[in-house]
């Protein structure tokens, strides 16, 4: 099983999300423990990238840079109204364990 895959969770994100990938083992940062609550989009994807991390989202603004073709690490979009925390939890933690990050670089994963 892969597991090498790391996640960043922007700041649009529950932060229940990442103390419960945290409990399966599963490497997350976030914007605000990162320093980066309230920089732009631009500044989060930079990170991202950076730090080889996929992005966990409910941002749209994210399906459009990688929409436009901008090289990242991977995107996890879930919608803002329609998952739950462990919904998403769960959906993260299959990516993690079936993905090799060369998998899921410049795609979007919906969950």
């Amino acid at each position: 099983m892969a597991r090498t895959i790391r996640f960043h969770l922007d700041e649009s994100c529950d932060p229940r999300i990442a103390a419960g990938l945290r409990l399966h083992g599963i490497d997350v940062t976030t914007s605000n423990e990162s320093g980066l609550r309230n920089t732009p989009d631009a500044v989060q994807i930079a990170f991202s990238i950076a730090q080889n991390r996929v992005m966990i989202t409910q941002d749209t603004d994210f399906l459009r840079i990688a929409a436009s073709g901008q090289e990242h690490p991977g995107i996890v979009y879930f919608p803002a109204q329609g998952r739950s925390v462990g919904e998403v939890i769960r959906g993260v933690q299959l990516i993690w364990e079936v993905y090799e990050p060369a998998d899921i670089q410049n795609r979007v994963e919906f969950i």
